[in-house]
């Protein structure tokens, strides 16, 4: 099969690779197309050290069902030929947060697409456990699978916010992670989201899902933000994560506000606590998602076609993906999400 296989920061080329072959309780995927997510990029580049020369990435992907064992296949009510997605969480399956479906927080976990063991999904193939492979609804287009685990990073983040239809909702970051969180707000009925965002080209996307956007840089984003929800934040999902956004979320946000942490921008931050403590106010993190908010999304996202069909900016095949990659990360291109198709035929 062909792969595109990581060399080293700002080396990444496609490369023949052995076909895997699944074992029991595995099924073997077609990949359809797998989206570039900011990790991925942040990988290419050096910046989070996550990444490993040899390393098949992403995570972020749809395929169809090529092979599987009789049993294995019934067992998780899967069909050869059939449209999913993948759950790129592995829990161990013995402890106590994998037996509550909370593989996120399951101390000895691995990632597909960040576990460089793991042949991933920027591949024609991919074997992945039958238990993390989650069916698509029929009619639902099939690159919007490759959404459902951005998105479901936005959702995990909202509910672990506890956003209800009360909340005045404040997200700090219109990238693809903010983006899934205002879709995520809108679906758990927020009152008004508000978006915090510079870029002119995200700015469009993130209003065209229904949210107000303002740009911080035009003055005091707090009273921006109260003025356009009528109110201080009562919720804030912070999608950048760093000392500066998060004294943004504690100026622009209501007494006894939840502000949640999900955005990994700086590794250590400055926290305002007098801010904090005197208002009562809530620091919450949100890492990835657990199996319910999964496979919840997978479900949902198949009600909001035209939504999702907004956060894909393009897609390249085997040989665009290098040159989708550089581009990502020297800037050149303002694209929140890439999708790397192998099938998708190009140009010579």
């Amino acid at each position: 099969m062909r792969a595109l296989v990581f060399h080293g920061p700002g080396s990444i080329a496609v490369e023949e690779r052995p076909d895997p072959v699944p074992s029991q309780g595995e099924v073997l995927l077609r990949v359809l197309a797998t989206g570039i997510c900011g990790s991925d990029v942040h990988g290419y580049t050096g910046e989070n050290g996550r990444r490993h020369p040899g390393q098949v990435m992403g995570h972020e992907t749809v395929g169809t069902v090529e092979a599987g064992d009789g049993a294995t296949l019934a067992g998780a009510g899967l069909a050869i030929g059939e449209t999913v997605t993948v759950n790129p969480v592995l829990g161990c399956g013995d402890c106590v947060a994998c037996a509550e479906g909370e593989e996120q927080a399951c101390p000895r976990r691995r990632v597909i697409g960040v576990d460089p063991g793991i042949v991933s999904a920027f591949a024609d193939l991919l074997v992945a456990p039958a238990r993390n492979v989650v069916p698509l609804p029929q009619g639902m287009p099939s690159e919007h699978g490759a959404l459902v685990e951005p998105l479901s990073v936005g959702y995990h983040a909202a509910r672990r916010g506890r956003c209800t239809e009360r909340d005045r909702v404040l997200v700090l970051g219109g990238g693809p992670i903010g983006q899934a969180c205002v879709l995520a707000a809108t679906r758990l009925g927020a009152r008004g989201v508000v978006v915090s965002e510079p870029n002119p080209a995200r700015a469009k996307l993130v209003r065209g899902l229904g949210a107000t956007v303002l740009d911080p840089r035009d003055g005091d984003l707090a009273s921006a933000a109260a003025d356009a929800l009528g109110g201080p934040a009562t919720l804030v999902l912070d999608a950048v994560g760093s000392t500066p956004s998060l004294a943004d979320a504690f100026a622009a946000s209501a007494r006894g506000a939840r502000v949640v942490l999900v955005g990994m921008n700086q590794p250590e931050v400055t926290l305002p606590a007098y801010a904090i403590s005197t208002a009562e106010r809530e620091l919450i993190g949100a890492f990835c998602y657990n199996r319910e908010d999964f496979a919840s999304t997978a479900r949902w996202a198949a009600t909001v076609p035209d939504a999702l069909e907004s956060l894909v900016d393009g897609s390249v095949g085997w040989r665009g993906a290098p040159g989708a990659f550089a581009d990502l990360a020297s800037g050149t291109s303002s694209a929140s999400k890439i999708l790397v198709r192998p099938d998708q035929e190009e140009q010579q």
